[in-house]
């Protein structure tokens, strides 16, 4: 399939004991950051566009830098930013020799980052950082997010007398939480005062009583969507939000020296060598923090919503080598076998199965097991070859698509031309544009009998809100198919029915769309708009149902862009919104040809 995006991979180290404990027991005074590298580097798959750092050293006198931040953008923005840090480590400030060497702390937070807003360029690049003379009111976030409601946190925000300078979720949400860390700021400074206490007396008072429950609570509870929220103060509380709908994942793991935070598991495991019983799940609106003493707690800042836990981050996202997802999608390969063996009209010894590469050879796998079930003697090869990443860019009209088409390779001679079947399964298909242009086209080339591409999720039919670039209905395969089948059959009024109940944001307005159809009617279209024109072989789709999607990953219900049900209202209001962004359009481009 098309390589998607998804925004984005978080990495925090808190260390629990003095510097020199590090230095001493491992004999690296940057214990922490080396860990931090480690974390990100095995999370470059949730970000390509860029990276950041940020470091707090707690312990930093008076007159010294204690905040720092190293951001790049570009796929190699991880090496860009530890390079630098590097350099800084090895070349102290000589203006300052007593600041000591720059990026050493106790509180360590990156980022990777990939857009799902066509928003680029270095300032939309996190950490975010909000600077102030007071330590406790500095704030630095990152975070895995997108939020669905920003026009209505912007205009809060305004009402209250804010001007935030960019129109963006994470700087809107910066401004936000600064303002009401501002607040808890002020509450310890009036305790403090009412104790009797002065000058520094104050402000270790306040360092040593900031809350984030009630920030975090007085903050996130304005917001609708999907996300991790990461962060440090100035002063040295570090924390890590999850939604209250569980929709992005987030793992910690603790010990007596360290405490470490992941978008993914089995970084964990990597990083620290740990058994996967050793890693905790953040749960759904749930935060963990560390003061600046140390200290963690769980808290359970908002209450838990109905569990949408991200099921596309099952299929296609998360590392293959987390040993849950592993089992998932080797189910979810599994359980198309009877669907399979229609297709080919039960001909198992005249078909050849195979696999779309990278993500779906684990569900490939399954698919192999699953057919051996009833017929021991498979015939399973790797048909298709994921080729080096063509410079397109060099070249531009027809020779650009030659170019494009050949992404993918076959293995030649891996069929009996006229004789076998060919199955190839893929993680998904979205767009079905590589699927087209490239992946149809070579297999061809193969002359197989029939080809059948199995998807091991269903169809995809709606759009995504909450982190991933799917967010233009117009986009989808399923979608453009199920447009030409009611416009061949007279059925525009039925468009528009779905149009004006969208317009009034009904939350199952976008369902009815499809309604008149069955899967394999669907099938049946999208087989003909991804055709070839040159290509005349007979071709099925066979795709994962819903029961069998949750039946394979039972613990992660969210399935939006498969059934259309968002978890939240913000999400159900974009889609529908996406709809009628693209009907607009659309009687335009009508009109226009008229």
């Amino acid at each position: 399939m098309e390589a998607l995006k998804h925004e984005c991979g978080i990495a925090m180290v808190r260390l629990l004991k003095p510097l020199a404990f590090y230095e001493n027991k491992y004999g690296d005074s940057h214990y922490a950051l080396g860990k931090l590298y480690l974390m990100m580097e095995k999370q470059h798959n949730r970000g390509q566009e860029g990276a950041g750092v940020a470091c707090v050293n707690i312990h930093q006198t008076p007159g010294h830098e204690y905040m720092y931040r190293e951001k790049a953008e570009g796929k190699d923005a991880i090496t860009k930013v530890f390079d630098t840090i590097h350099r800084q480590i090895s070349s102290p400030d000589p203006d300052d020799p007593s600041a000591g060497p720059a990026f050493t702390g106790e509180l360590y937070m990156g980022h990777l980052r990939y857009s799902t807003t066509g928003k680029g360029g270095l300032k939309f690049v996190h950490p975010f950082l909000r600077r102030n003379n007071w330590r406790a009111k500095n704030l630095c976030l990152c975070g895995n997010f997108n939020m669905t409601n920003i026009d209505e946190v912007f205009d809060y925000l305004t009402s209250k007398g804010q001007c935030p300078r960019v129109y963006s979720d994470t700087y809107i949400l910066l401004e936000l939480m600064g303002h009401r860390l501002d607040r808890e700021v002020e509450r310890c400074y009036q305790e403090a005062i009412a104790l009797g206490l002065e000058g520094q007396q104050v402000t270790d008072y306040i360092d040593d009583h900031v809350d984030m429950v009630p920030v975090l609570r007085t903050t996130l509870s304005h917001f609708d969507g999907g996300y991790v929220m990461c962060g440090m103060t100035g002063s040295g509380e570090m924390f890590a939000m999850r939604d209250p709908w569980g929709i992005r994942p987030a793992f910690f793991y603790r010990n007596e020296e360290i405490c470490a935070i992941t978008s993914e598991r089995p970084v964990l495991q990597t990083t620290f060598d740990l058994q996967q019983e050793s890693i905790r799940e953040l749960m759904p609106g749930q935060a963990i923090i560390i003061n600046r003493k140390g200290e963690i707690r769980l808290e359970q800042v908002m209450p838990a919503e109905e569990y949408a836990a991200c099921s596309f981050e099952r299929i296609y996202f998360s590392r293959g080598n987390d040993s849950d997802i592993h089992q998932e999608r080797k189910r979810l390969g599994a359980q198309l076998r009877d669907q399979i063996l229609a297709a080919i009209g039960g001909d198992v010894e005249n078909t050849v199965f195979s696999y779309i590469p990278n993500t779906a050879e684990v569900a490939y796998h399954g698919m192999v097991e699953g057919i051996r079930t009833i017929a021991p003697n498979v015939r399973a090869e790797k048909v298709v070859w994921k080729d080096i990443k063509l410079r397109t860019f060099i070249t531009e009209g027809s020779t650009r698509n030659d170019l494009a088409a050949h992404v993918y390779d076959i293995t030649f001679n891996s069929i009996r031309p006229g004789i076998d079947n060919l199955v190839v399964i893929d993680d998904s298909i979205v767009r079905g544009t590589t699927m087209r242009e490239s992946i149809i086209k070579i297999l061809n080339r193969l002359h197989p009998k029939k080809i059948v591409v199995v998807s091991s999720a269903p169809q995809i039919r709606y759009p995504d809100f909450y982190g991933i670039d799917m967010g233009r209905i117009e986009e989808f395969i399923a979608f453009q198919a199920c447009i030409s089948l009611l416009k061949e059959r007279n059925m525009e009024d039925w468009i528009t029915k779905v149009y004006e109940n969208c317009r009034q944001n009904h939350e199952e307005a976008l369902r009815q769309l499809y309604e008149p159809f069955t899967v394999e009617e669907l099938n049946a279209k999208m087989v003909e708009l991804l055709r070839p024109s040159d290509v005349h072989c007979p071709i099925e789709l066979v795709f994962q149902s819903l029961e069998g999607l949750h039946e394979a990953i039972p613990n992660h219900p969210g399935d939006w862009y498969f059934s259309g049900r968002y978890p939240t209202k913000g999400g159900a209001r974009l889609a529908c919104r996406s709809f009628v962004n693209w009907y607009k359009t659309a009687n335009l481009k009508l009109e226009t040809r008229n």
